[in-house]
């Protein structure tokens, strides 16, 4: 009996040692696929082909949309973009507002916030270029009003203002009456108020010029001014737009004399 019990535990360790050793196969089988597959993700993931897609930057879109801003308003007159649907007050109404009408108006003073409401209306409106606009027309108009030149100042006078030109023109003609006036010099053209009236933009403007103006009879004499003299004149003339009409043109419609 003893013989026969003594030979089992040998049969239970062979049995033990065939079952590690299938384990053991397995093991080396599943580790061996485990770097095969890391390999291969390696291969394709770890390397870059030049066709990668740039990292996401999270500025980018501001980036665009504040570039959009920035060259708005150098499209002056343009139409917004169909996916614009903000009003990009940046550009009038933050730091830049400060000296946007450098030169031309005090920051926060009632003629900035005047130009402010013509321009929010108006983007095209540069006021450099009305003053240089305001001062062509104002040497035009006094010339055309010597002159008699009537077709001139219709276009350039509103209907009130034209029609009190033309009684004092037919008062001088049926005077037998001519006049004259030569600009020896226009020292300044400043713009003295702004607003928006409506949808009607008025502006007025502050003239200063050195002229020699004389008026003449029948006979040629002087009958007021002198052509030897050189006068300071003064102005103050206001200037009006009806910004939803396409015509671009500005037109005068009060005139006094300044001081």
């Amino acid at each position: 009996m003893l013989p026969a019990s003594s030979g089992s535990p040998p049969i239970r360790s062979t049995a033990s040692k065939s079952m590690s050793n299938v384990f053991d196969i397995y093991t080396i089988i599943f580790l061996a696929l485990a770097v095969f597959i890391f390999l291969r993700l390696r291969s394709v993931l770890g390397q870059r082909t030049g066709r990668e897609r740039p990292p996401y930057d999270p500025y980018s879109v501001r980036r665009s949309a504040g570039d959009k801003v920035v060259a708005m308003p150098g499209r002056a007159g343009d139409a917004p973009a169909p996916t614009e649907t903000v009003r990009p007050v940046e550009a009038t109404e933050s730091g830049a507002s400060a000296d946007h009408w450098k030169g031309i108006a005090q920051p926060g003073s009632a003629l900035a916030s005047g130009l402010d409401a013509i321009v929010g209306d108006d983007r095209s409106f540069d006021p450099k270029h009305f003053i240089a606009g305001a001062r062509a027309a104002y040497e035009m108009i006094v010339i055309a009003y010597a002159e008699g030149d009537r077709r001139t100042l219709k276009n350039l006078l509103s209907r009130e203002v034209f029609d009190g030109f033309d009684a004092v023109i037919k008062e001088r003609e049926s005077r037998g009456e001519t006049a004259e006036s030569r600009f020896v010099s226009i020292d300044a053209t400043d713009i003295t108020g702004a607003e928006l009236r409506g949808r009607t933009a008025q502006i007025t403007v502050r003239f200063v010029s050195h002229l020699v103006s004389v008026t003449r009879d029948r006979s040629g004499n002087v009958v007021d001014g002198n052509p030897d003299k050189v006068t300071d004149v003064t102005d103050i003339w206001t200037f009006a737009r009806d910004l939803s009409s396409r015509d671009p043109n500005w037109k005068l419609v009060a005139t006094e004399a300044g001081h």
